[in-house]
């Protein structure tokens, strides 16, 4: 049965689309096959190509493939890249074992996986874009090694470090140590970890995940691994291995499939080695649109309306790890960027937002947030973000740029929204520009998902700052 007859039983196409295509085929002398220029022509959708085919071939078809059908036992033999280059991927279905594929040419090295599996396996048919991502979520949920298994008892030489995101799931290859690490940031992003601390003490080296704000003890590695743990994850980092006596900070790219994760790596000598942090971030959480926050309607109306002024300050407040990031920049998203000019300066740039400029502080060379903000005040801007308030410096440059027109965005490491206030006073800032020109303290809620983030209304009272109120 041919292409052509099973998409006329299918009803997706009809008998001008299918004359039209042959034509501009053969016009063309084009290499696509049918189903490529109907799909690229968005005639038929991927899914209906798929299940096309899957009826040309008299194939069984799965549009979407369920969690329980991905078991990681059955990969434990199978490199990642021999999945994806062979486009197979063993799954389990009702009892049964299949090789997922996208390809119906693929079928014809079924036996060389049942080789490699030791049992039959059956073919099943479905998307590339299902089959990409059945075989990325497949790969993730492998454990990671134990960290007894193999481990070396001296340290290996550190690799050359490389500019391109490494891939977490193609950990087959690697050395010991760089497969642990791999598996402990498979770990970290399997449980929506945001920080990895690596603490060397004097008989042991203790691993722990930060889990919504608290911190969980992983299993330890052996303390021999301390020194080539550490130079793995420096190399990744692009730091200094040679260098023990001084803190440094490095930024490293993974990738986890088609995700891509930055890492924040900070290092710090301490009594009993380095010590090192990893921050995670995910590109996906990090830039959201506002709907996506969790707040309630009322909460994100009143957020809205302040984003529409046209200056004036909003400062988000949180603790370390509370999503202020994420909520200015699901803020920014919802300014029209094509008719403001809108700059930030941050440290680090954890996203590069589209449509906007941004600046990365350097302190080395003096480039501050304050000497930073002073600069991009002369660029005519109208919304500008700063990373943070650091000091009362920047706190003062932000205040008074707000009352020159410009709406500026910030945040501020407070436990709540009401400490603002006190902790811009206390930096100096005179009350009454507060009075002028705060318009909001959203506050973002502990966690890894932001929830509610909670503005408390500023207003002037006898030329002093009074909060009218605050939903806590």
């Amino acid at each position: 049965m041919n292409l052509d007859d099973v998409l006329r039983a299918m009803e997706v196409v009809t008998e001008a689309q299918l004359e039209n295509a042959r034509a501009a085929l053969e016009q063309n002398f084009s290499a696509s096959t049918l189903g490529d220029w109907l799909l690229r022509n968005n005639i038929l959708s991927a899914a209906q190509l798929a299940e096309a085919r899957a009826r040309q071939y008299d194939l069984p078809f799965l549009l979407r493939v369920e969690p329980e059908f991905l078991k990681p036992s059955l990969v434990e033999q199978l490199p990642v890249d021999w999945a994806r280059t062979h486009r197979l991927l063993p799954i389990e279905r009702e009892g049964e074992w299949y090789a997922l594929t996208s390809d119906p040419d693929a079928v014809s090295r079924l036996d060389e996986l049942s080789l490699l599996l030791g049992r039959d396996v059956y073919p099943l048919l479905t998307t590339s874009e299902e089959l990409r991502r059945a075989i990325d979520t497949c790969y993730a949920q492998r454990q990671a090694p134990a960290w007894s298994e193999s481990a070396p008892t001296k340290t290996t030489e550190a690799e050359e470090p490389s500019g391109r995101a490494e891939d977490l799931l193609r950990a087959s290859a690697e050395a010991p140590v760089a497969q642990y690490v791999n598996g402990l940031l498979l770990d970290a992003v399997r449980r929506h970890a945001s920080d990895i601390h690596v603490e060397p003490f004097e008989s042991k080296l203790q691993v722990r995940f930060r889990v919504d704000g608290f911190l969980y003890a992983q299993p330890p590695p052996p303390k021999s691994l301390e020194s080539a743990l550490i130079s793995r994850l420096k190399v990744m980092a692009r730091l200094d291995i040679a260098e023990r006596r001084l803190p440094q900070d490095g930024m490293a790219k993974v990738r986890v499939g088609a995700r891509e994760f930055d890492i924040r790596v900070s290092t710090v000598p301490v009594a009993e080695g380095e010590r090192v942090v990893l921050r995670l971030l995910n590109q996906e959480t990090l830039v959201r649109p506002l709907s996506a926050l969790g707040m309630p309607a009322k909460v994100e109306e009143d957020f809205r309306r302040v984003l529409a002024e046209p200056n004036g300050v909003v400062l988000v407040t949180g603790p370390t790890g509370s999503g202020k990031t994420t909520t200015l920049y699901a803020a920014l998203q919802g300014l029209a960027t094509e008719r403001l000019n809108v700059m930030t300066i941050e440290d680090p740039i954890e996203y590069q937002l589209p449509g906007i400029a941004q600046i990365q502080v350097k302190p080395k060379i003096g480039l501050s947030f304050a000497q930073g903000l002073r600069h991009i005040l002369r660029q005519d801007p109208d919304v500008v973000l700063v990373g943070e308030i650091r000091d009362a410096e920047t706190a003062e440059i932000a205040i008074r740029a707000s009352l020159t027109g410009h709406l500026v965005f910030s945040t501020l490491h407070t436990n709540d929204a009401l400490s603002a206030v006190v902790r811009l006073v206390d930096m100096g800032v005179p009350p009454y520009l507060l009075a002028s020109a705060l318009r909001g303290l959203p506050r973002a809620t502990f966690g890894p998902k932001i929830m509610p983030l909670l503005p408390s209304r500023i207003g002037s009272y006898g030329g002093g700052v009074a909060v009218v109120g605050a939903i806590r």
